[in-house]
């Protein structure tokens, strides 16, 4: 039972990333946010990597560029995006777009790593990539038609692209390294990548000055968000198996909506109720696996 409500408190942290990532776009810049984010998340990562694993696992030299990849990936790009397009679009949509990575992870597999596409799948990728074209387009499919997506859906999009990629590089380096390991580096590496970036956006000048709201929002974003969710979400999988806990991840746009809508007042509106059932049953048919399958 315990395990249980971590998972679902896992997912309400992740769902309220969101709602913190959109508060904090609104007075300091994409890159600063993403570096503090996860240099806060580095400071803890790091530690419980040398505690579970009695020392840093040395990386062997085909290791290394895949393990930048992911910081670079994973961490660098899909922060970048996600932080400009808060700082565009509401947090509940954006948390319908993100809904989607399942979907193109699904995709990417079958492209690159040449995964099966069962009928079930292919049902789920068609009813959730219905469900994203009502959520981008705001229940106006004109709007694609005519080109006329704003730049904050496509940032978010390409979030998903990024987390879609950082997805396939860790399948194959999680064959060697633990998944602790593999999201501590990857978390190092991009914090040290975003800090040039965030240096040039003005990084001493929010430290200095921003807002205890401000600092609420990010230390948020890398305890919760990251460090608590990460090992949590882990814990889940080791207890109960990577299909069983991964269902829990439907609940996070679920709970990014029901933030948005508490806290920061948004309303959910007809397309958006629309794109959400659809995308998380998609997403939920995606992942589903048969009877026969499990046993």
């Amino acid at each position: 039972m315990k395990i249980y409500v971590k998972l679902i408190l896992t997912m309400l942290f992740w769902g309220g990333t969101f709602v913190a990532g959109k508060l904090a776009a609104e007075n300091v810049g994409p890159f600063s946010i993403a570096f503090l984010r996860f240099a806060i998340a580095s400071a803890f990562l790091l530690p419980l990597t040398w505690k579970s694993e009695g020392k840093f696992p040395p990386l062997k030299r085909s290791q290394i560029i895949p393990v930048i990849l992911l910081g670079l990936i994973g961490i660098f790009v899909y922060n970048a995006m996600f932080y400009k397009g808060l700082k565009i679009i509401e947090a509940s949509r954006a948390a319908l777009i993100i809904a989607t990575c399942p979907i193109f992870i699904t995709i990417f597999s079958a492209l690159f790593l040449k995964e099966k596409i069962t009928p079930l799948k292919a049902l789920g990728i068609a009813i959730s990539v219905c469900g994203a074209t009502v959520v981008i387009s705001k229940g106006d499919i004109s709007r694609i038609i005519d080109g006329g997506l704003g730049r904050g859906e496509l940032y978010i999009f390409c979030c998903v692209l990024s987390w879609a990629t950082y997805s396939l590089i860790g399948k194959g380096v999680m064959k060697e390294l633990s998944p602790l390991t593999a999201v501590s580096y990857s978390a190092a590496v991009g914090a040290i990548a975003l800090f040039v970036p965030a240096c040039f956006e003005g990084l001493v000048g929010y430290i200095a000055h921003q807002s205890a709201r401000d600092w609420l929002c990010i230390s948020y974003l890398g305890i919760f968000g990251t460090v608590i969710g990460f090992v949590w979400y882990y814990q889940g999988v080791e207890r109960l198996g990577p299909t069983k806990a991964g269902l829990f991840i439907n609940f996070v746009p679920i709970f990014g909506i029901l933030c948005a809508c508490l806290i920061l007042r948004e309303q959910i509106t007809f397309s958006l109720a629309v794109g959400a059932v659809l995308v998380i049953s998609g997403v939920y048919l995606t992942n589903r696996t048969p009877k026969a399958g499990r046993a």
